[in-house]
């Protein structure tokens, strides 16, 4: 289940409580280790834990004495530092901070193999995977087999905070958590921050309340963020006892530089993971953070890829149609598939249509409401109650801009949603709001009055806004080009495009014939009838020529009462039979509002020669139909 999960009032407050705890400084160790810290100008002992006197055989206070000897030796170089004290063996980790060194040692491991062998095996049987879901269960498969710890468990974190038992392997004798969601406030805020810079976090007893840290000098409380040994909060040991687990060790999968998830291993009696194979399976954290990172990016890829697909197949006829909302409405069944929605509104340039299941509300009072916004919620009662008003039966809206043409309202029926989570949730599992879960038994939610959340849908939404805004740019672009080219009153060509169409014939030297054609007396019916009944004459004539015309002739109004038609291929034999026929018809009455009209045309015709300009022959061709007109109009001239 992907998305966000509400966070109820008590949660929240669990969230705000944990912040105050101080568990950076807690002023105690684990008190399995020592720590020592030392100044690194003078070599002297500034904190100790309390439990050192005890490893060293020397009291807290003897042991920042100049004349104390220590009999330690160093076997090797690195973190750790295998180190003797007396007769027992320690391992040593340092790191500074400051003008301090903080020096931590463990009770060596016994064992006398190293881990990095089947650490480096586990990479590799990894490695060969190529899903997310069957390798964070394989990982938690692989550690298992390493750490010998009853449970192993590879947590996902969602952008809400809460978690998911994403991988497991536990003894059979166990309940299974597999699959079970737990509350951000498990793993607040505080502790996230820590293991981004902590890789790796052991609690060997969950009954060890620690040992305190004794200042020989006065200094503000130690830092122990980077530490090994630092003691752990008493709200977590509870935490740990009331799931049964004596010891946990936890490493950290990073990617980014977010805390996207861990691998935690659980043990139910005492268990100390020898430090090595600690630095062994942080190495395998990283490991598995970036395969599951490029995992997840190739998936996604995918997943864009065929978005992008379908995104261009449900918009490819907007730019070419003559109402683009209808072609959308068309594709309407594809368009809510694309983004997941049971239906839509589509509201574009001042029109809009529904597809599927939307609302019964008033289009236009939701339109309003909704405005135009980014939005998109899948618990609208609780973000948006007015407009929850409106969309009885939905719960999910997501709102998308469509540049300046409008906007496209996507909706979700309300589902009740079954979440398995980890524990009761509830008062009823805690001893009062801030305390631990005391049982971890699955326990299921049934959630009711949301849609399934939006999740990476939103994104490829806006995406497909911008898409769309784009597409019907170019379509108003190419209409307004369109325009350009064409005479607004009849749809016929405009003069710059038919001398292009006559340049191109002339060019090609295909030949044909020019004709010239303009009106008798038209300006006595625009001065006795109006422009009105003068343009409705003009689109008659218009319709005329056209209709006598040949598909491959170019016919064109140049301005006022001209027409000229170019009939490619023709003779001037053909040219002077098309152009009587078409003074012929023009001459019939033509009926408008102002009722029939009648008006005749003076037609000049030429053959297409070459050598001659566009202009020359338009020139030529006028000069023909003025001899038309000069010899008692109505009549066709060469």
């Amino acid at each position: 289940m992907d998305g966000q999960i509400g966070l109820d009032p008590a949660e929240l407050r669990r969230l705000q409580e944990c912040v105050k705890e101080p568990i950076r400084t807690p002023g105690r160790i684990q008190s399995f280790g020592m720590l020592f810290v030392v100044d690194i100008a003078t070599y002297e002992i500034v904190t100790v834990s309390e439990n050192a006197g005890r490893w060293l055989g020397r009291s807290v206070s003897e042991l920042n004495s100049p004349t104390l000897e220590w009999s330690v030796t160093a076997e090797t170089h690195g973190d750790p530092i295998r180190v003797e004290i007396g007769d027992e063996s320690f391992d040593a980790v340092t790191h500074r901070q400051g003008g301090q060194v903080i020096i931590e040692l463990e009770p060596a491991d016994t064992a006398p193999e190293l881990p990095s062998a089947s650490v480096v095996g586990a990479i590799r049987s990894l490695g060969l995977l190529a899903g997310a879901d069957e390798l964070r269960q394989a990982a938690a498969e692989e550690v298992k087999r390493i750490s010998g710890f009853d449970r192993v468990m590879v947590y996902r974190f969602f952008e809400d905070g809460h978690g998911e038992v994403a991988g497991e392997a536990s003894e059979p004798d166990m309940e299974s958590y597999r699959g079970l969601h737990f509350p951000a406030s498990d793993i607040p805020q505080q502790a996230r921050s820590l293991y981004l810079t902590k890789l790796s976090r052991q609690i060997v007893s969950t009954d060890d309340l620690g040992t305190p840290l004794v200042s020989v000098v006065d200094s503000p409380p130690l830092d122990l963020s980077s530490a090994e040994l630092r003691a752990v909060s008493p709200h977590h040991l509870q935490f740990m006892r009331n799931m049964g687990q004596a010891s946990t060790v936890s490493f950290s999968l990073i990617q980014e530089d977010r805390l996207v998830g861990m691998i935690t291993c659980a043990h139910r009696t005492e268990r100390r993971m020898p430090i090595l194979l600690r630095r062994a399976l942080e190495v395998l954290a990283t490991q598995l953070t970036l395969q599951l990172g490029a995992l997840e990016s190739i998936a996604q890829l995918r997943r864009d890829l065929s978005i992008r697909e379908q995104r261009a197949t449900v918009l490819a006829g907007v730019p070419s149609s003559d109402d683009p909302l209808m072609t959308l409405v068309d594709s309407g069944a594809e368009l809510c598939r694309l983004v997941g929605a049971d239906g839509a509104i589509l509201a574009l340039d001042g029109v809009s249509r529904s597809v599927g299941a939307v609302p019964l509300t008033d289009r236009s009072l939701l339109l309003s409401a909704a405005g135009t916004e980014p939005l998109a919620t899948n618990e609208l009662a609780r973000t948006h109650p007015a407009l929850s008003v409106l969309m009885p039966g939905f719960a999910g809206l997501m709102v998308v801009p469509v540049g300046a043409h409008g906007v496209l309202l996507f909706f979700r029926h309300e589902v009740t949603r079954v979440i398995r989570w980890l524990g009761d949730q509830t008062a009823a599992n805690r001893d009062d709001a801030l305390s631990p879960r005391r049982s971890f038994s699955e326990w299921k939610q049934s959630v009711a009055g949301t849609a399934l959340p939006w999740g990476s849908v939103v994104e490829e939404s806006r995406e497909l806004g911008r898409d769309l805004a784009r597409a019907l740019d170019r379509r108003r672009e190419a209409h307004l080009a369109q325009l350009a080219l064409i005479d607004h009153l009849t749809g016929l060509h405009n003069r710059r495009s038919f001398e292009h169409e006559l340049e191109k014939t002339v060019t090609a030297g295909e030949g044909g014939v020019l004709l010239f054609l303009d009106l008798d007396g038209f300006k006595s019916i625009n001065d006795r009838h109006g422009h009105e009944t003068g343009d409705a004459v003009l689109r008659a004539i218009a319709d005329r020529l056209t209709r006598d015309s040949r598909s491959s002739d170019v016919i064109s109004r140049l301005a006022g009462d001209e027409f000229v038609v170019l009939s490619g291929g023709a003779t001037q034999e053909d040219g002077e039979r098309f152009a009587a026929r078409l003074v012929r018809d023009i001459a019939e009455p033509i009926q408008t509002a102002r009722g029939l009209m009648t008006v005749t045309a003076s037609c000049g015709v030429i053959t297409i020669e070459p050598g001659l300009t566009a202009k020359q022959l338009l020139d030529a061709a006028d000069a023909a139909m003025y001899r038309a007109k000069n010899t008692g109009r109505n009549r066709v001239s060469l």
